[in-house]
């Protein structure tokens, strides 16, 4: 028997073809809107151009606190910044509409870029206080780098619903992103090389970015024929200043949980993991914010946009039990999971502004929204300060980013059955 199977002649198995790696399935709508020829091309330039809004702020504290040694004047001084990019944004929104993307905002960044070059230098060489504000005050005419980017992709898909909801998926994680890494990028520069270096390198970063991003004139939206007559503001139209209430009071959340975090860390000795724990509520919030953009969405965004917020007023009140128990760690896991509603809010509520603002003035809507969430970051700041210090620690000032999630899930839940997702308005 052995002998007559050694006779046998031994035949390999028949030899297949190695196929290619197989790609994950469930990316596919990702790779569906990025096979578009010049979408990875404007993208990749534009977070270039975006990374900077995560480093500019903490940059400029930085900066004016490690040479002024006051903190109160650094605060001010980029207060001022946002207050004077909150007026000067939707007029620089509006001349992008009107002109177009690389006529305008090329030139407004480059203004941008100056006042930030001139406050580096007037703290570098001890000049008036002044000029600290009115160096910051010039950086106004930042333009709204991730609004022109979901502008390219709502021209490149204005046919295709859920290839716009994709888009603006990833687009609020690459917001999360930007603003979870430049934190982090700005303090390793300030406080390894020298206090200017955190400026220095976000004003390259965004003059090169958007040089780039100007560039990829494919993509770029065609702008709007003038409309005859007088035109009126994008507030003026139907349904978005109930909207712009919703955003005003999802920016408090975002500004309160800032400050009550680090109060947090630091009342238990360890301000340094401040840092991280907002980390891990901006990794949540990315994280789901790309998963969001995985599924098809499901009836019109005005009817998801109260679901969307009322799971984040039910998530933002898990930070108050876990800081109750006193422990960094538990609070770390609530920051986690609270952070995981709060991009499928933004994303399902920027694309409530597209459908209620004309084409001709996306750009504009879309830096009203965002106008809107920094008066909101600013009040939440604010608030959660007071809270701090009045309402007996960080533990109850957490009631603070959780009322302010229920406000907005209130105007989102009264304003739903107004708005019904009503085709936007002619511009007149």
């Amino acid at each position: 028997m052995i002998l007559f199977l050694a006779a046998r002649p031994v035949t390999a198995p028949p030899v297949r073809p190695v196929p290619r790696r197989a790609r994950p399935r469930f990316l596919a709508p990702y790779r569906r809107i990025f096979a578009l020829p010049g979408t990875r091309a404007f993208t990749a330039a534009n977070l270039l151009a975006r990374l900077p809004m995560g480093m500019l702020s903490v940059s400029a504290v930085l900066m004016i606190a490690g040479s002024r040694g006051s903190y109160a004047l650094a605060g001010a001084v980029t207060a001022t910044g946002l207050a004077a990019t909150a007026l000067v944004g939707p007029w620089t929104a509006r001349m992008i509409d009107r002109h177009g993307q690389a006529r305008v905002a090329v030139p407004a960044t480059a203004l941008a870029v100056l006042g930030s070059l001139s406050l580096l230098l007037c703290v570098h060489y001890g000049a008036p206080d002044w000029t600290l504000f009115a160096s910051c005050a010039a950086t106004a005419t930042t333009p709204n780098t991730g609004g022109m980017s979901r502008a390219r992709w709502a021209h490149l898909f204005r046919d295709d619903p859920a290839a716009r909801h994709t888009a603006h998926s990833f687009e609020q994680a690459a917001d999360e992103l930007c603003f979870l890494l430049g934190p982090v990028l700005a303090t390793l520069l300030c406080t390894t090389l020298f206090p200017e270096a955190g400026t220095a390198v976000a004003a390259a970063l965004l003059l090169t970015g958007m040089l780039l991003f100007a560039g990829r004139r494919r993509t770029e939206p065609p702008v709007a024929a003038p409309a005859a007559g007088r035109t009126r503001s994008p507030l003026r139209l139907p349904g978005l200043p109930p909207l712009l209430a919703g955003f005003l009071a999802t920016g408090a959340v975002f500004g309160s949980l800032e400050v009550v975090t680090i109060a947090f860390a630091d009342g238990h000795g360890i301000r340094a993991a401040a840092g991280g724990m907002l980390a891990l509520q901006a990794a949540g919030s990315c994280a789901a914010g790309l998963l969001y953009g995985l599924r098809r969405p499901r009836g019109p965004a005005g009817r998801r946009f109260p679901v969307c917020t009322a799971a984040m007023a039910a998530l933002m009140l898990l930070p108050l039990p876990a800081a109750a128990t006193g422990s960094p760690a538990a609070l770390a896991v609530a920051l986690l999971l609270a952070g995981m509603a709060t991009a499928p809010t933004m994303v399902t509520g920027m694309g409530l502004v597209q459908a209620l603002t004309p084409p001709g003035r996306l750009n504009e809507g879309m830096t009203l929204a965002v106008t809107a969430l920094l008066g909101g970051i600013a009040a939440g700041s604010a608030g959660g300060g007071w809270a701090v210090e009045h309402l007996g620690g960080a533990g109850a000032a957490y009631g603070v980013p959780a009322t302010a999630a229920a406000l907005a899930a209130a105007v989102a839940l009264v304003t739903a059955g107004r708005r019904a997702d009503r085709p936007p308005a002619p511009v007149r």
